[in-house]
């Protein structure tokens, strides 16, 4: 047997040789080490070895597959729900419910910016995941507080006030436990992966099966519980679901090989308010950042309001201004100030990819919106034997993704050895033509209904479908596009900044979704015909959106191809 190697720290002396492997065990990933001031030994992570893959990927993939898919599997089973909650529970009507999903959205993604800078300077991507999973348990169990239905008093509505500051009080916790766990988990899974691997596409596909495995499993079984058994059920398994996710990333950090540790260790021990240290006055910020956004979620206004005399601006939306505004100023001062011309470009790439983002998620986003009040009120779910819950229906994205992605997961290396693999910006505009289909789908249903006067449930499914196929040309392409483009310093910043554009889709949706808000009668009947005709007008002028989305990236792809620089 050949001798063990040694481990010799860089300007120290060599160890002791390490103990002789036993026969027929994998062999350890060695690393070169090298002191540094406080004398804590601080890890250069090496390519992962082959021992440390399962299934062609390394096995930190799966590790981050499961805590997403059981994040989003809360995340989801409560967006399910949260628009029926809203208008039947607490008798929102359309356009204020549809003004809180829209905020809550819009800050859920925006805080990913934040939480991206600080993980990327400070805290190190494990430690955010791990602080953002425990905000996201307690958030989500918080939503499990449903109090008493409303009522209507002499034409008012009489809700119940505890229960309403629980949900904004709930709704800001996760929002931040978003921030710092969302941007994070998903770029310690470009890190596995050395740069131009031709698994990396791949990766990010099986990532993104994950998150739907986890959202298809919630639709189901929240949805259905929270509409059959009571809100609480729906929203409290939710909340099992994120303490599972934040038990297996725990679990599974050694499959990390240091890609998520923070950048200087001594940094964060550094006293810098008093005995309190760096790291803890970053969680005591957090916390304070709870309680700004619980008073945000509250004003619920998307827009700025004109009324005559009144100048009324939107909290939410003056916010997101100053976090996109602070975010790309700093962006094109790092291009600027310390990228080299093919850095340059390849960030302005990234920049493109998130516009594109931002144009197909606010189309996509409305399947929590409109989408949700559309089968719930206009539509027969009658399908298979079963009456569908419209939350339940909201499972029908991530199912097709799931069904999907094995396939796109294998079709990319096979089209790239052939030499016909898309470039990524083709990609992303074929993403967008085929967002504007689906909802030329749900027009045609709203035109066509059934004899019973509801449109029928097997548009619905195919719309779905049809925007799930373009969600898997785009989204996981632009994931791995932001962590292949953007220089490596600021990948976890770059990251924010797609999900700040993210955010800017979910108010974008709602806006579009009020173009079909009705007034619901307490006691009459809906009107079903003018309703589909309501739904009609907004799904064609969807679908312009994302026809014309889809015509300009295509006029991009020359330049962006150049401008990534042979980056595939």
């Amino acid at each position: 047997m050949a001798n063990p190697r040694t481990v010799k720290p860089a300007g120290g002396r060599a160890q002791a040789p390490s103990r002789p492997r036993r026969e027929g065990r994998a062999p350890r990933l060695y690393c070169r080490a090298r002191p540094i001031a406080n004398r804590r030994m601080s890890v250069v992570a090496l390519p992962v070895a082959r021992s440390d893959e399962l299934f062609g990927h390394p096995k930190g993939l799966y590790v981050c597959f499961l805590t997403e898919m059981w994040e989003r599997f809360s995340f989801y089973g409560m967006k399910a729900l949260l628009l029926l909650y809203l208008v039947k529970h607490h008798l929102f009507g359309d356009a204020d419910g549809y003004n809180l999903v829209g905020a809550y959205g819009g800050l859920v993604y925006a805080t990913p910016v934040i939480g991206g800078l600080l993980a990327d300077r400070y805290l190190g991507m494990r430690k955010a995941v791990v602080f953002g999973g425990l905000l996201l348990v307690l958030g989500h169990l918080g939503m499990a507080i449903e109090g008493r239905q409303a009522t209507v008093v002499d034409g008012v509505v009489v809700r119940d006030g505890f229960a309403l500051q629980a949900l904004y009080f709930s709704l800001a916790l996760i929002v931040t436990g978003v921030g710092f766990l969302k941007p994070n988990i998903s770029t310690i899974v470009g890190k596995l992966y050395a740069e131009n691997d031709p698994r990396r596409d791949s990766g990010f596909s099986l990532f993104y099966a994950g998150i739907n495995l986890g959202a298809t499993i919630a639709g189901v079984l929240c949805g259905w519980l929270g509409e059959t058994y009571g809100w609480g059920w729906g929203f409290g398994v939710a909340g099992v679901g994120m303490l599972a996710g934040l038990v297996n990333f725990l679990y599974g950090q050694k499959h990390l090989h240091g890609h998520a540790e923070p950048p200087a260790p001594a940094r964060l021990r550094e006293r810098v308010l008093g005995p309190l240290t760096r790291e803890q006055a970053i969680y005591l910020g957090a916390i304070g950042g709870v309680v700004v956004i619980w008073s945000l979620v509250q004003a619920h206004s998307l827009f700025l309001k004109i009324v005559p005399g009144v100048f009324e601006p939107s909290p939410v939306l003056l916010g997101m201004h100053l976090v996109a505004l602070a975010l790309l100023g700093g962006i094109l001062w790092f291009m600027f100030a310390r990228c080299t011309r093919v850095q340059r470009r390849q960030m302005a790439v990234v920049l493109v990819f998130v516009t594109f983002c931002l144009m197909f998620f606010a189309l996509y986003m409305q399947t929590y919106s409109s989408w949700v009040l559309f089968s719930d009120r206009a539509m027969n779910r009658e399908a298979l034997g079963l009456t569908w819950t419209a939350g339940a229906l909201t499972s029908l994205g991530a199912f097709f993704i799931l069904v999907l992605a094995p396939a796109f997961a294998w079709l990319w290396p096979r089209l790239e050895r052939a030499g016909y693999n898309p470039s990524k910006p083709v990609k992303a505009a074929l993403g967008l033509f085929l967002a504007g289909a689906s909802f030329l789908v749900l027009a045609w249903s709203a035109r066509h209904p059934q004899a019973n006067g509801l449109a029928g449930i097997g548009w619905f499914v195919l719309a779905y479908f049809v925007l799930e196929v373009g969600e898997m040309l785009l989204s996981p392409i632009g994931l791995s596009a932001v962590t292949q483009l953007s220089v490596p310093r600021v990948v976890g910043l770059m990251m924010g900044g797609w999900f700040l554009g993210l955010s800017y889709s979910e108010m974008l949706a709602a806006a579009l979704s009020k173009l079909s808000a009705i007034a619901v009668p307490q006691d009459a009947t809906l009107d079903v015909a003018a309703a589909l005709a309501g739904y009609d007008r907004l799904f064609v002028f969807s679908a312009k959106i994302g026809f014309l989305g889809g015509l300009v990236a295509l006029a991009l792809v020359p330049l962006l191809k150049r401008w990534m620089h042979g980056v595939k």
